[in-house]
């Protein structure tokens, strides 16, 4: 197993906040109020509010988080600053430092990949997956290519940004699992640029980790993943937003699967698989000094969430510019439940050991990691009311 470690180590400046790291609780607090914040780019959606526990918090606003952002979800006991950034950023401060968030939003495959081979435990998951997306619809082709089925990419050359970033590692099990297609049957051609960069957010070290046995080369220099397909250099690309050729309806490329929302509804009546990207985790000292805490954070995600929810099935469709957007809920309904975004032990359990075995099985972690390493036991028995 290879990875960018150096860079990272550069990259991340431990040394120079390695004393940061170090610090007591109450200096953490402090330092996270009154220092400069290492990211320029964090923007502070709402001061303090009520009176408890000071907890930083760090997230994307989505509109089932937003109750949390805002102060109309409180966390119990807890006063509360919430900072919106970018999903590298949050990794790197987690997971690298200065880790003076308490709570913050992480990726479950690079909290995985710095678990199982740099032994980080500064964090604890809770089962609060904040952002899950199908991946079926991730996979993009030429439309003249010829390939109209996943079992023609064998012996392709795919393009991609960051090799065992969250996205291609979920991709890449669900090939095995549904149609036998191995990362060893395929050339992967990582371009060092990415076209989409500013949707998808940084690549961290973890993104780049590549195993022993797997053909991995390198883009010709200047070329990002939207140009290598339209190029013929790529017979595939698979991204985890959208490369910017396809987001700018060229008709040169196509999703490989079409109709990607029927093959996408097929997997989860078959499996139950919902794909987690990033899960909501809590500082692990903070939790251990306040045992009560986990509790609140899930109890406060869970109401946004609810609160969401209620807003799309009763205004939904007359907020939002989708002109079916009110059909789409309700479709979205009799496939996969009232509560089709679930949080809970229960609701995740299944879909991070899917993530675990597949990291493992694609030889990025040293070892399986297991449900019961990364879920404490006091979280383990979170779920929502049904």
């Amino acid at each position: 197993m290879k990875s960018n470690r150096r860079r990272f180590i550069r990259d991340a400046g431990l040394a120079g906040l390695a004393a940061t790291g170090a610090a007591s609780l109450a200096g953490q607090s402090a330092m996270a109020s009154e220092a400069p914040h290492p990211d320029p780019a964090v923007k502070k959606v709402n001061g303090p509010f009520g009176e408890g526990l000071p907890l930083t918090v760090a997230g994307y606003d989505y509109n089932r988080v937003a109750a949390v952002a805002n102060g109309k979800a409180l966390i119990e006991g807890c006063e509360v600053t919430y900072e919106v950034t970018g999903i590298g950023p949050m990794n790197m401060h987690a997971l690298a430092a200065p880790k003076t968030r308490h709570v913050t939003e992480i990726g479950l495959i690079p909290y995985l990949l710095a678990w199982a081979n740099d032994g980080i435990r500064d964090y604890a998951v809770l089962p609060i997956p904040a952002l899950r997306v199908f991946r079926h619809k991730s996979i993009f082709v030429r439309s003249d290519s010829g390939i109209d089925d996943p079992r023609a990419l064998r012996g392709k050359k795919v393009g991609i940004v960051g090799y065992s970033s969250s996205g291609l590692t979920w991709i890449r099990g669900i090939l095995q699992d549904e149609y036998g297609i191995k990362p060893e049957d395929l050339e992967w051609v990582l371009a060092e640029k990415e076209s989409s960069a500013g949707v998808s957010g940084s690549a961290s070290s973890w993104e780049v980790v590549e195993p022993e046995g797997v053909k991995i080369t390198r883009a010709p220099a200047g070329m990002d993943e939207s140009e290598l397909l339209l190029s013929g250099e790529v017979d595939a690309l698979f991204h985890a937003v959208e490369p910017k050729a396809f987001s700018e309806r060229n008709p040169a490329i196509r999703r490989l699967f079409v109709d990607h929302r029927a093959v996408e509804q097929d997997y989860f009546k078959r499996t139950g698989i919902f794909p987690i990207m990033h899960l909501i985790a809590l500082r692990r000292d903070v939790m251990e000094a306040n045992p009560w805490l986990p509790n609140a954070v899930f109890a406060a995600y869970s109401k946004a969430k609810a609160m969401d929810m209620k807003f799309m099935q009763l205004l939904g469709w007359a907020y939002d510019t989708l002109p079916w957007y009110g059909q789409e809920f309700d479709n979205t309904v009799a496939v996969m439940g009232q509560n089709f975004y679930p949080y809970g032990y229960e609701a995740c359990a299944k879909t991070v050991d899917t993530a675990c075995r597949y990291l493992h099985e694609q030889r990025l972690t040293k070892y399986r990691v297991t449900l019961d390493e990364i879920f404490d036991p006091s979280v383990r028995g979170l779920n929502e009311a049904v």
